[in-house]
This record gives C-alpha cells, structure tokens and sequence, in this order.
C-alpha cells in the first residue's frame, strides 16, 4: 500500500500525507476535539482535479473515501481509508447583479458575509460563520433568516459534484436533475461536492442579538416563548437556549458562573416592530445582559454566541411537530444549573414548512421546533453526552425524527 501511495504523490506532489508525515496531523485536525479520524492517508486538495484523483485513488485501492471542510462535524467512516481535505478551497465569488455567490468546498460562512454585506446582501447562513458553508447547505441549512427565506439548500442553483466514479459534474435543475433533488438536503453522500451557487437575499441590516435571563425564571420564559412563537410573524426567529456559563474571562461578567436563558431574537424590519414581538418576554424578569440591537449582518454570528475555539463536541437534535405542554415539562426536566449540556428550543414554520421549488431532499418541513443539545466539554465530558441522549430518548413519543449532530447553526 505504501508503493500506491507514493504513486498518489506523484500525481498530486505535496497534497498527500500519511501518519507521522508533515501535514497529516494538521490536515485531520478540526473544530469537535473528540472526533479526529484516523484514515491511511489525506489528500490536501487544491482543485477540483485533486478531489477527481483522490476518489479515482480510493476507487482502485478500494479505500473507504470522507471529506473534511473545516471540520465542524465529525467525519465518520474513514479510519483506516482516504480523507480529502477540501480547506484549501475556499474561494467566494459574489455576482451583485444575479445577486448569487459561487462557494468553494472549504469556504466558511465568514467571508461569504463579508463579501455580500456591502452590497445589502446575504446568504442563508448559519448561526456561526465559522461553520463550513457547503457542508452546511447540504446538510439543509436551519439559520437565523429561515423563517423569512427558507432552509440553505432551498436557495441553490447549481453544484459541481465529483461522483464516486472520479468524474467531475455540473449539477442542476436541468442537469442531473435526480442528484440535484438528492444532494440538497440530503447531505454528504452522494458525492464530493467541490462548489456550489447560491442566490443571496436582500438583508440590508438587522435587528437582532440576545437577552440573557436567569436561568430560574425558565418555565415562565419557555410560557411566554410559545405563546409568542404561535402568533410570530415569517420575519421575527428566535430561540431560547439554557446554558450554565464557565466562571472564566472571556464570558461577559454578568453572566460568569451563572445558569441563564439564552433568548436569541433575529428581526428582518424595523425595531420598533421587533421590540413589540418581544415585549413579553422583556417582561418576564430582568435580563442579566442585553445585546438586542441593529446590526450589519456580518454580525450575525453574535446573535447566538456560539463557541468559535475548537472543543470536544456531542450533541443531539429532536424535531417537535408542536407545542405540546408534556413535551416542555420533559424539557423543564432537563434545564438547571446542575444539567451538564446546553439545551435550546428553536422556532421553525414560516418559509422553512413551504415546498422548495424546485423540489430537495428536505425533510420535516412540518415541524415547529427544533430541540438541539450539546455536552459541556470537561472532565464530565463522556457523562453529560450520556445525560443528553436520555433526553432525545424521552422526547420520542413526540418528535418526527432525529437528527445528528452536523454543521447546521
């Protein structure tokens, strides 16, 4: 194997690491700490022709073949195969005038937004602009702009897959139309995707960010967050999230070894309209820390805060078809200062419950809420991950499906 591997290097010089070689552990490493795999080989990819050779590669060596973006999700089913490491590609290319961005594989949602926002533009992206943008949109795409514009992959024109024979394709409505179908939504399977086209959104400004509460008042809060949920209009999202902050600097002193409710509000109007859909919840009790503002959509990432430094990640999701008081006791049961993962309870409906046109591999567009867990990282590490998997387990007499965790925020 170590002869076909040095064949693999002639044909892409420098690309193709092995254990112990330089590059290799760099070329593995990525955002979730607890899931770095361990194939026989990476291959660094610059272009699209370095991920046709890798597959061909694997093909004939009968390799299992994964992909690493930036590493945000775990890349299951390659120890001991191929791993392709799209980073490298990460070219963004904005067209103001189709109001569309051509994507690289390893490109993240960061520089996507920085190209778009001088031009009163953006992406359907994530809550984390670190967060790889290709992969996220195969994976569906649930972001803060969802309720007004859909899910990611609702907005895509068109890819370039390389497929598992090695050959490079141009895929859209018109060609390939079953794999466009597929892809979108479907996830990662299907083939390398290498880049892809998106329409971008007319998002000017927004209002937005989050008031954090004492955790204390949460059966009042999660009370009022369905009560103003059922009556929210498509452009008003938000979420609620129960977190138990580290007593560390980098947290905002107000909220440094506290248990608070997280509420994270995105408003594409004017502010006056979004601080009367959030009155109520203003209402409940005090926020601890307020950062509800306008602000330049490249700030979108501080409307959930959500961690930027590599940790050790295990997380969980339930999809709830409705409000339903026994499902929110299950989750009250399961929020306290003693909890040892992160709970959030997100609204969906609006424009993410309508048919893409054309149709994708989408599913549970039916759904209200999203349920989303994930471990604190420490020495309890292996515990809390246990501890959240009781709570998906109680929640499905109610859910519609189950989802892992992936670069969907």
């Amino acid at each position: 194997m170590a002869s076909s591997f040095s064949t693999l290097d002639h044909v892409l010089p420098g690309r193709v690491h092995q254990p112990g070689s330089a590059g290799f552990r760099a070329a593995c490493a990525g955002f979730d700490l607890a899931a770095i795999p361990a194939p026989q080989v990476v291959v660094t990819a610059a272009s699209e022709a370095d991920v046709a050779a890798a597959v061909r590669f694997a093909a004939l060596q009968e390799l299992p073949v994964a992909v690493r973006a930036t590493g945000h999700g775990p890349v299951p089913g390659v120890d001991g195969g191929l791993l392709i490491d799209t980073r490298a590609m990460a070219a963004v290319s904005v067209d103001p005038v189709r109001r569309t961005a051509t994507i690289g594989a390893g490109a993240t949602w960061a520089p996507v937004l920085a190209a778009c926002a001088p031009l009163g533009l953006a992406p359907l992206c994530g809550s984390a602009p670190g967060v790889g943008a290709v992969s996220y949109t195969l994976g569906g795409g649930l972001g803060p702009l969802g309720r007004r514009y859909g899910w990611s992959a609702d907005r895509v024109r068109r890819l370039r897959v390389v497929t598992a024979d090695g050959e490079p394709r141009e895929v859209s409505a018109g060609r390939e139309p079953e794999l466009f179908w597929a892809v979108r939504g479907g996830g990662g399977n299907f083939g390398v995707t290498t880049a892809l086209e998106i329409d971008l959104m007319p998002v000017p400004g927004l209002y937005g960010g989050g008031l954090y509460f004492p955790g204390e008042a949460a059966a009042e809060l999660l009370a009022v967050f369905g009560r103003c949920t059922a009556g929210a209009p498509d452009e008003l999202s938000l979420s609620i999230a129960f977190i138990t902050f580290p007593d560390i600097e980098p947290v905002p002193a107000p909220l440094r070894g506290r248990f608070a409710a997280h509420l994270r509000v995105a408003h594409l109007g004017a502010p006056a309209a979004a601080e009367a859909l959030i009155a109520p919840l203003r209402a409940v009790t005090a926020p601890l820390l307020d950062s509800v503002r306008p602000l330049p959509v490249t700030e979108i990432g501080t409307i959930h805060a959500d961690p930027a430094r590599p940790q050790p990640v295990s997380c969980g999701s339930s999809i709830l078809p409705r409000w339903d008081e026994a499902a929110i006791g299950v989750l009250l049961s399961h929020v306290g200062a003693g909890v040892p993962h992160m709970l959030e309870l997100r609204h969906q409906g609006g424009a993410l419950a309508r048919p893409a046109t054309p149709a994708n591999a989408v599913g549970h567009r039916g759904a209200q809420f999203t349920v989303f867990t994930s471990a604190y990282p420490g020495p309890g590490f292996a515990a809390a991950a246990a501890r959240q998997g009781e709570l998906h387990r109680q929640l499905r007499p109610w859910k519609i499906g189950r989802a892992s965790c992936r670069e969907r925020v």
